[in-house]
């Protein structure tokens, strides 16, 4: 029997490292129970190199984790206290557990999950490709470019890369095959493009990052937007460019599938002219209806307007931004306003150390008894009527309210702030928007028309649900697990109205009558069992990946392994940038056999301790990772987006075909991962603007 070169390098990946452990184990000491600081040290790095050879042998991680986790902790409980050994680490388990069980973040996981999977099932994707391979089809590359641009929408919709790769699958890799698409760069199209899914916002993959990390999910999701675009413009970029250079690996489309059958009013009123807002006006005015209603006429032309409008709020939004008047916070007289209470508190709180922390109690007068409990008094309130004043102070209050009104005072007399003059960047801007005004309209022709029209029928609800998930999230106006809910309520809405919408347009009948709501109610109850299962099913993995995660890190802690790894590489004297380029090198070497969850949940407790060392900040280290992390899904042997693909492909697609497809896609990756790091405030602009 021959094998395959995937499963050669497999097996002998995992030959090396079962060698390694077993030449390093010190199999002596470890029976005798004897071990000393450095046997303890090596135990866990051989746990790390048999977690990694247990998982490319294909046993589950979660439980694996667990179960090297245990056994190594009691190892390491057993060579301190033989006798409580086993109670230890029954506890450090169900401490762990409850750890995870108790973390708010993880809430908007199965929400978010349950939001992708209905809005996958409520049919809106077919119709967004549709629209936007209309829209394209004069650009080289066409199909390709829709597949990218539709796989980054509904990635924001949905962040599930199996959902994404499987649907574009059935339905962008087909349509590429049948016009003459070179096998390898449709199937590069549909696998990397399914793949944003990990980086675009709401990605569950930066929720667990800022789980295991302790990094605001709010700021990941907001550093995250443009390296996602700007890794999906790189492929557009790259598609574009390859179909200009190699025609005939995407041949351009036929003219038929380019034209768009006009509606009868639209063919009505062509006749008066070719530009589309022209024509309206003209109708709406009475010179050129040619008997069609004016209320038509005037829907028409407010969908017309909408491009106009768009810009023109952004540039007013643009506008108020960056005339907004500097606030500068000052602390000036707060001792005042808060009197000897505060400055009390104050110095109390230096005193402890921590803030909110109660003095020791060996500080307390001998004999001086509690007083009773009471409600907390703000901060400057005035004490109780029946407490005794100190000798010589005024009444309650006294003391405080003059402060208070004079602060009171100032700050009703201070002037309104003046908006700051616009900056000359802003001017640019105005001046670029009115330009695409005037250049949208001055090819907007009725087929440009009716291609808005199907853009918009198709992607305005899913913007709807993109602008209230994201933007309550992004704006501060809700926490993650708050606007997860709000989008899987979003996403059960557009599954039913989607639902109803089909079945209305298949069966004979009202929009009331029993077969519509009949047959809407029985596709409605197997889409919400399908989506409740497949949530479920996530949900588990990733929260009992995190159980094993935390019984392995502190397993890995306790016998020194972190310690050990942070030596070594402080010992290396590197500089930050190198020890950057070390720490990407290593993730992206570990996404060729394990998957990002791993990655994650395994290897990032490692990292991120020894970042405050080179003065890395973790949210900039989480966007370089989740960039990074694009390749494991790309990477043979474990390519999960090619295993994704095959399953849905013709049978004359191999595997090969689509790895080679997936690897310029994967230069790109790291041509973008080089990008952010030699501009970070492509990540950081954002969170920095938003959250000053």
């Amino acid at each position: 029997m021959r094998l395959r070169k995937e499963l050669w390098f497999g097996f002998s990946l995992m030959a090396v490292i079962l060698v390694v452990v077993l030449a390093l184990t010190p199999w002596t000491n470890l029976f005798d129970a004897h071990l000393s600081k450095a046997d303890l040290g090596v135990l866990g790095l051989l746990m790390l190199a048999l977690i990694v050879f247990a998982i490319m042998l294909g046993f589950p991680t979660a439980f694996t984790l667990m179960g090297m986790g245990v056994f190594f902790a009691w190892l390491a409980y057993r060579n301190d206290n033989p006798a409580l050994a086993n109670q230890q680490v029954l506890d450090l388990f169900v401490q762990r557990t409850y750890g995870v069980m108790s973390n708010d973040v993880l809430i908007a996981i199965p929400l978010f999950l349950f939001m992708g999977y209905l809005v996958e099932r409520a049919q809106l994707i077919d119709r967004l490709f549709h629209s936007l391979h209309l829209a394209t089809s004069r650009v080289p590359g066409a199909l390709a470019v829709a597949t990218i641009v539709t796989c980054a929408i509904f990635a924001t919709a949905t962040g599930i890369v199996g959902a994404v790769v499987t649907l574009m699958g059935l339905l962008a890799f087909p349509a590429m095959l049948r016009a003459g698409y070179n096998v390898k760069v449709a199937a590069g199209a549909v696998t990397a493009g399914g793949c944003l899914g990990i980086l675009i916002p709401p990605s569950v993959l930066l929720i667990v990052y800022g789980a295991t990390a302790g990094v605001s999910v709010v700021q990941l999701y907001a550093g995250a937007f443009l390296p996602g675009l700007m890794l999906a413009g790189l492929y557009i970029g790259y598609i574009i460019a390859l179909a200009k250079w190699k025609p005939d690996l995407m041949p351009p489309l036929a003219e038929s599938e380019q034209r768009v059958p006009l509606q009868p009013l639209a063919r009505t009123l062509a006749q008066q002219g070719s530009n589309a807002l022209a024509g309206l006006w003209r109708a709406l005015t009475g010179s050129g209806r040619a008997g069609v209603a004016r209320r038509a006429v005037a829907g028409q032309l407010i969908v017309s307007l909408v491009p106009a409008l768009a810009i023109i709020v952004l540039l007013g939004v643009t506008f108020r931004s960056a005339t907004a008047p500097v606030v500068v916070d000052s602390s000036a007289g707060l001792i005042e306003a808060g009197g000897e209470f505060a400055a009390a508190a104050t110095s109390q709180e230096q005193e402890a150390g921590i803030i909110g922390e109660p003095p020791p109690e060996e500080e307390k007068k001998e004999g001086a008894q509690e007083p009773p409990a009471e409600a907390p008094r703000e901060l400057g309130a005035a004490p109780a009527a029946d407490q005794p004043a100190p000798s010589g102070s005024q009444e309650p209050g006294s003391a405080a309210q003059p402060a208070g009104d004079k602060s009171a005072q100032v700050a009703a007399s201070a002037p309104p702030k003046d908006r700051l003059p616009a900056p000359t960047w802003f001017w640019i801007v105005f001046a670029i928007g009115i330009a695409a005004i005037g250049v949208i309209y001055w090819l907007w022709n009725w087929e440009r028309l009716e291609i808005f029209k199907l853009l918009l029928a198709s992607f305005f609800p899913l913007a709807l649900l993109i602008l209230a998930v994201l933007g309550s999230i992004v704006f501060g106006l809700a926490t993650p697990a708050e606007a997860a809910a709000v989008g899987a309520f979003g996403g059960f809405l557009l599954a039913m109205a989607y639902r109803y919408i089909g079945q209305l347009r298949q069966r004979s009948g009202g929009p009331f009558s029993g077969a519509v709501i009949g047959g809407t109610l029985r596709e409605f109850g197997t889409i919400i069992k399908e989506s409740s299962f497949l949530t479920a099913r996530t949900s588990a993995m990733v929260c009992w990946l995190f159980v094993g995660s935390g019984i392995f890190s502190a397993a890995f802690a306790l016998l020194g392994g972190q310690e050990l790894l942070e030596k070594w590489v402080l010992s290396m004297d590197l500089t930050p940038v190198q020890f950057m380029i070390l720490a990407q090198f290593i993730i992206f070497i570990l996404g060729w056999p394990l998957e990002w969850t791993e990655i994650i949940i395994i290897f990032m407790p490692i990292f991120i301790p020894l970042l405050p060392h080179f003065h890395i900040d973790p949210l900039f280290f989480g966007l370089l990772v989740a960039l990074n992390l694009q390749t494991a899904f790309l990477s043979p042997p474990v390519a999960m987006a090619a295993f994704y693909l095959k399953g849905v492909s013709p049978p004359h697609v191999t595997l090969n075909q689509i790895f080679a497809g997936m690897l310029p896609f994967m230069g790109i990756q790291l041509v973008a991962l080089v990008l952010l790091y030699t501009f970070p405030q492509i990540g950081l602009w954002l969170p920095s603007a938003l959250y000053k």
